[in-house]
């Protein structure tokens, strides 16, 4: 099965990166979505299952995310889905399911977030203006703009006004 999906959710490990043998970089996490429902008797918010998914990106979503996300990180991720069933020597069964994602953000009803053009990258309209057909982006692997993404100004007015971040309780 696979299908596009947006999911909102924290990440709940910290982000893994490796390149494979062919140059193109891939980053992994996992993402935790817990559906939540007010309950009108107690008159709280309750938390109901959690959904976990593995999230690989690639290329320059892959080289950005190990610099902009966390664990803890509340996000929303759009992709495709793909859901697997499986079984060990063991005998033991279960179904997983991943997301290879397409765009990753972080989930601004949680928090704020500054925004950084990694340079060698441009905006469609930037490069239908500069002649680059729409397939040349600077997520394609043979696309000559790409360059690894820096980690961000750690001591820029951007990151200290976000200040320390929490733990996520899980």
């Amino acid at each position: 099965m696979t299908e596009t999906v947006t999911v909102r959710g924290f990440l709940g490990s910290d982000v893994r990166d490796f390149t494979t043998k062919d140059g193109v970089p891939i980053s992994t996490f996992r993402l935790a979505s817990t559906v939540r429902r007010y309950d009108r008797d107690s008159g709280t918010w309750v938390n109901g299952n959690t959904n976990w998914y593995s999230v690989s990106s690639f290329r320059t979503l892959a080289q950005n995310s190990k610099y902009a996300l966390q664990k803890g990180d509340p996000v929303v991720v759009t992709g495709r889905l793909r859901v697997r069933q499986w079984e060990n020597d063991e005998g033991g069964r279960g179904t997983t399911a991943e997301i290879d994602a397409e765009a990753i953000g972080h989930d601004l009803g949680f928090g704020t977030s500054a925004f950084t053009r990694v340079a060698g990258t441009a905006s469609a309209p930037e490069r239908r203006r500069a002649g680059a057909a729409d397939n040349d982006s600077p997520g394609s692997a043979h696309h000559p703009a790409v360059e690894p993404a820096q980690p961000p100004e750690m001591n820029s007015p951007a990151h200290a006004a976000a200040g320390p971040r929490e733990e996520v309780p899980f």
